[in-house]
């Protein structure tokens, strides 16, 4: 293995590693009634997921919108990934903005458990095909 490629992948498990933190956070927030900001936290657990990948093909952007075009272009529109996963992205950000971002937004628990749902399986997702690509 290359140092480049072993450079990647160190890097891939630190945004992996950075993700199953936000996870943690988010259902913590969670158990402490702070829907918001467990739908912040569960976003970046994708976001950090998204960029794991991308660190693999060597990757990167330190935009949310660039990191969520990378992915679409070399994960969804190349098949490697199924469609879904663009749209939990797309929606978890959007989430997301409305949680960081907006005074008036309220949020429910279930809103809350879903996204954390979802970003626990887009984490497993990207956790898969990093695997099946080493």
């Amino acid at each position: 293995m290359s140092d480049e490629t072993q450079e990647r992948k160190a890097l891939s498990l630190a945004r992996l590693k950075r993700s199953r933190q936000h996870l943690k956070s988010a259902r913590d927030l969670l158990r402490n009634d702070d829907y918001a900001d467990s739908i912040s936290r569960s976003y970046y657990a994708i976001f950090q997921s998204a960029r794991a990948l991308l660190a693999i093909n060597g990757l990167d952007s330190h935009k949310h919108s660039g990191v969520v075009s990378l992915f679409n272009r070399h994960f969804i529109k190349a098949g490697k990934l199924d469609k879904h996963w663009a749209v939990v992205l797309k929606d978890a950000r959007r989430s997301r903005e409305m949680a960081d971002y907006t005074e008036i937004a309220e949020f429910s628990r279930q809103d809350a458990e879903e996204q954390i749902a979802d970003a626990e399986a887009f984490v497993r997702a990207v956790e898969n095909l990093i695997a099946k690509m080493e």
